[in-house]
């Protein structure tokens, strides 16, 4: 970590739980390094890391046309997956500064850093955020030469930018601009730029035709009053959001911040207003969030312990480091079931619920979702109270020890793709009736944290 403000920025993996009841014998763990698949799932290929970032971990993945760009703490690549049986990487960018989270929109880039730098470079180096010169926020890169991106713009960010989240403008707005939801949190009276009790947003406003103007147009404070800062088990009080999902045709977010859950009214970009609050006793970290395709229903993971921990296991218990289904009824909250992966990892295995995306499958509401060394896991959240995995991908342990596993995985165009930290970039194939008429579906880009509708069943 560079400085204690990222204890939360993880190199190595974090926590979650096993659904079954049924104690896992070591037989059931696979061999180091081997990967295991249910029966209806098809592990396609795995590309390993470029040279230039292989050193550094993958972290999250955004797709449009037939790319797909992945983030690495040690900067990006970008891979061609036209013909994904046959996906290659087509240039990596050396640009350090984790945990950069991407989102695309056009021919920009947009890349998060939450670690404190020298300077905004890709030749910066790690400073401590006590420095007042130092530097985090969001980079912006040209990317309409895949083979030569271009880095055009930075925009500082009070506490850096952990994740970011894309959300085009409305009307006659929406070919003019997009606006970038930077979350960030857990300020410090030592830091200049990130002055307790922050508990806010910073909303960056880009010009398409001139995006090298974009500049931060508005901090919006998401808890006037403070967050849920005393509840027991509590990772860290609330003081900003780890996550935002924004469904922007529907004008509306979810916020996964830390202690608590959050639904906003986005209609005013620049001015998101909080219309509901939900906190769980269960729940360590909200980390992010998954609205169904007609909005009924939001999932929420917990990102218990926030990294490191084996505790998908019988010890840790059914409830805790689990995802929260809610439906949402006339703009609230109510609470309908867990849902944990429901296979125990060795005690060397980190393991936690973390990104995934929607499977679009007309009738049901279908994810599939990473869980760190516990693999990526599909599953089906139709009957909000009663969830199910149906399928699911996985490694054995590391036979080179130490933490890992997958980062992220979504769904695009028929195929599953997941960036885990060590092992590069998976394409992974799922054939169950259940699915199969996803691949009806097919669009042109995907930011997950800026879900759009399926429309074209």
């Amino acid at each position: 970590m560079s400085n204690p403000r990222r204890a939360l920025v993880m190199a190595a993996a974090a926590v979650a739980l096993a659904l079954t009841s049924v104690p896992a014998l070591a037989t059931d763990i696979p061999p180091a390094d081997t990967v295991v698949t249910s029966p209806n799932v098809t592990h396609v290929l795995n590309i390993p890391k470029p040279a230039p970032i292989a050193g550094t971990i993958n972290t999250d993945i955004a797709f449009q046309g037939d790319y797909a760009y992945v983030g690495n703490y040690g900067g990006f690549s970008i891979y061609d997956i036209s013909n994904p049986k046959k996906a290659k990487p087509v240039s990596s960018v050396v640009c350090p500064g984790s945990q950069m989270d991407v989102s695309v929109y056009g021919n920009l880039l947009f890349t998060a850093v939450d670690s404190s730098r020298s300077d905004d470079s890709c030749n910066s180096t790690s400073q401590p955020a006590s420095v007042k010169e130092s530097w985090e926020g969001v980079r912006i890169f040209d990317v309409s030469d895949k083979a030569n991106p271009k880095y055009i713009k930075s925009v500082e960010t009070n506490c850096g930018s952990h994740t970011l989240t894309l959300v085009p403008g409305k009307g006659r707005d929406r070919d003019k601009n997009v606006y970038v939801y930077v979350s960030s949190y857990n300020p410090n009276a030592t830091f200049p730029d990130c002055q307790p009790p922050h508990d806010k947003l910073s909303i960056i406003k880009v010009p398409l035709r001139n995006p090298t103007a974009a500049a931060v147009a508005a901090t919006p404070v998401v808890f006037p009053d403070g967050g849920n800062e005393t509840q027991p088990g509590l990772l860290l009080p609330t003081s900003g959001c780890h996550d935002i999902t924004a469904y922007a045709e529907k004008d509306i977010a979810a916020g996964a911040c830390m202690g608590d859950g959050v639904l906003f009214d986005i209609s005013d970009r620049l001015n998101p207003k909080v219309t509901a609050r939900t906190t769980d006793p269960n729940f360590a970290f909200w980390h992010s969030a998954t609205f169904s395709n007609d909005a009924k229903k939001v999932v929420f993971t917990d990102e218990l312990g926030g990294g490191g921990g084996a505790t998908c296991n019988e010890a840790t218990g059914p409830n805790r480091g689990a995802d929260a289904i809610y439906d949402i009824s006339n703009g609230q909250f109510t609470f309908k079931s867990y849902f944990k992966i429901p296979r125990y990892q060795d005690d060397s295995e980190n393991c936690v619920a973390h990104n995934g995306s929607l499977i679009p499958v007309k009738g049901r509401d279908i994810m599939v979702q990473a869980w760190y060394m516990g693999g990526l896991s599909v599953w089906d959240f139709t009957d909000a109270a009663n969830p199910k995995e149906i399928g699911y991908f996985e490694r054995g342990p590391r036979s080179a020890g130490g933490g890992g596993g997958i980062w992220s995985a979504y769904y695009y165009n028929g195929y599953i793709y997941a960036a885990d930290f060590h092992e590069g970039f998976d394409v992974v194939k799922i054939t169950d009736p259940l699915t199969n008429n996803a691949r009806r579906v097919h669009t042109d880009r995907l930011n997950v944290q800026t879900q759009e509708s399926y429309r074209n069943w």
